[in-house]
């Protein structure tokens, strides 16, 4: 079992919002799902908790209701080999959901996400500062990120 899992509170889209996200990445599956009995304190039958496995990371969802919501404060990044996988990645979790800088966005249910490719820290540490400070440069200036673009800012002299 994993020690930690992530614990994610909706206002009722749990459900949803788990099966959504399943249908994000591969070996992504719904694991369990729980439902208020008689003790509630949701309505008896209706979903509680949701247990999904999301590319090897379980996390869990609950309908806990409106008093809390999500902020920027946490993110999960997705780290994408190609720009293709940015690309999809970008346009189904934008789906309803709004852009922000340097390839974060928030889903329609309000979780922030950064889709990113898998070289961005080996350009923005290399040892040469100038192509680091060049891809930095680059990046602020983007929504989604553009690999070539970056590639570009890296390569210039």
């Amino acid at each position: 079992m994993q020690k930690i899992t992530p614990f994610l509170w909706f206002d009722g889209q749990a459900e949803e919002a788990a099966k959504f996200y399943v249908s994000l990445l591969p070996n992504s599956k719904i694991l369990s799902t729980t439902r208020y009995g008689d003790a509630g304190p949701g309505p008896k039958g209706e979903v509680m908790t949701v247990s999904f496995d999301l590319a090897g990371t379980r996390f869990t969802a609950l309908n806990g209701g409106p008093q809390f919501k999500f902020n920027e404060s946490i993110s999960f990044v997705v780290n994408c080999e190609t720009q293709a996988e940015i690309d999809t990645l970008w346009k189904k979790l934008i789906d309803g959901g709004k852009p922000s800088q340097c390839g974060w966005l928030k889903d329609r249910f309000g979780l922030s996400w950064q889709i990113i490719p898998t070289r961005l820290p080996e350009l923005l540490q290399d040892k040469d500062p100038a192509k680091a400070k060049r891809v930095m440069e680059a990046m602020l200036k983007m929504t989604k990120i553009e690999l070539a673009d970056l590639e570009g800012a890296y390569a210039m002299k």
